[in-house]
């Protein structure tokens, strides 16, 4: 654990009761004493708060003072339009590499001057080492802020109270708000499927803004387990498992995130790494990309479990990406790149310890999202 690091709220955690684990290289709560299956209800019917402080966050400043020139820089690294993000507004994106995989996912928001981003925490050296050569701009990391989600259909009226702009901020709205004298920079945004933001908080003052929030009665802390189990439900893929340097954006089924401006026939047509990969497959269609399943009975289907066509017999369809019990649907649920030609309500057959398990391909996500509109 000597270089494990630890975030603001390292004490807080332990104080509360969590279960330490380590991640990315991270100290991290996984669950506290309510459990992971109670924390993810709580989320999905009030307000959960996470530490997401592992995260990478990233400033991007552009040398000649033209915000537009630091959009231009980063296009040339993400497969998304940055260019024409307004001020005030978060968008997602993908790094990708020369042979069309994905280096990373993120958000970026566009602050007017500069261009916030968030990355994942095992790819930020890399991504920050990415950025810091792009020419013309200045790439900042982050290391003297916290970051928190509050998540949930409670999120915004408890944020409110403390901080009462924050409920006049629409979907993916990203903005700086005042708390004590604070600045906080908050996007209304998440990795939950509900409504709710992240807040990047100065590092002195996280553990401070955590404990005003989890005085609500509607909040309770949530783990890295929960957070798992919400954003499987809410069909969100994770880096390192849905996707990852060997899988395109379109088999990872995030095609939707290369922008109209950067396909073929775009305004900015490419001009980012593996685009001649990425392209030419978003308009033919990938032939495998990431589906979801249901699983029969109450036995949930992991991660690198293989599924197949027939119950006997026959050649390998693909393998689960992600997978576990889905609390707020009520059973197991999966999500797995398999051929993209297989219709919804086929059933599929996943093999779990010698047996082969029916599981139906269904839509994603498995549960209806609430975000803000």
């Amino acid at each position: 654990m000597a270089d494990t690091r630890r975030t603001g709220l390292n004490e807080l955690h332990r104080e509360l009761g969590a279960r330490m684990v380590s991640f990315a290289g991270w100290d991290m709560p996984v669950q506290f004493p309510m459990g992971v299956m109670a924390e993810h209800l709580h989320t999905r019917e009030k307000a959960g708060l996470f530490d997401v402080g592992h995260m990478g966050q990233v400033l991007i400043r552009p040398q000649d003072g033209d915000i537009a020139s630091a959009a231009l820089a980063l296009e040339t690294v993400i497969a998304a339009d940055v260019l024409s993000l307004p001020e005030g507004r978060q968008r997602y994106g993908l790094f990708t590499n020369d042979t069309g995989g994905i280096l990373d996912d993120l958000m970026f928001a566009n602050r007017g001057d500069h261009y916030l981003l968030v990355v994942n925490a095992a790819c930020a050296e890399q991504d920050i080492a990415i950025l810091k050569g792009l020419p013309g701009v200045t790439a900042t990391h982050v290391t003297d802020r916290g970051l928190l989600a509050l998540q949930g259909p409670q999120a915004a009226e408890v944020l409110a109270r403390i901080v009462p702009r924050a409920a006049d901020m629409r979907f993916m709205d990203s903005t700086t708000l005042d708390w004590q004298g604070h600045a906080l920079w908050v996007s209304r945004s998440g990795y939950t499927g509900e409504d709710g933001y992240e807040i990047s908080v100065p590092e002195a003052q996280v553990e401070a803004l955590a404990r005003a929030l989890l005085d609500h009665p509607e909040v309770a802390p949530i783990g890295l387990g929960a957070r798992d189990s919400l954003r499987l439900e809410a069909g969100m893929p994770l880096y390192g498992h849905d996707m990852d340097a060997g899988v395109t954006p379109g088999a990872a089924g995030l095609g939707w995130a290369v922008s109209k401006a950067r396909r073929t026939g775009g305004a900015r047509e490419g001009g980012f790494p593996g685009a001649g990969v990425i392209l030419p497959e978003l308009a033919r269609g990938a032939a495998s990309v990431r589906r979801g399943l249901r699983p029969e009975g109450r036995a949930p289907i992991r991660e690198g479990v293989v599924i197949f066509a027939a119950n006997e017999g026959g050649e390998p369809l693909g393998q689960v990406s992600s997978g576990g019990f889905g609390p707020s649907v009520g059973g197991p649920v999966a999500m797995a790149r398999i051929p993209a030609d297989i219709p919804e309500g086929t059933t599929v057959f996943a093999e779990l310890r010698g047996k082969r398990i029916p599981a139906t391909v269904a839509a994603l996500p498995f549960i209806t999202p609430s975000y803000k509109r």
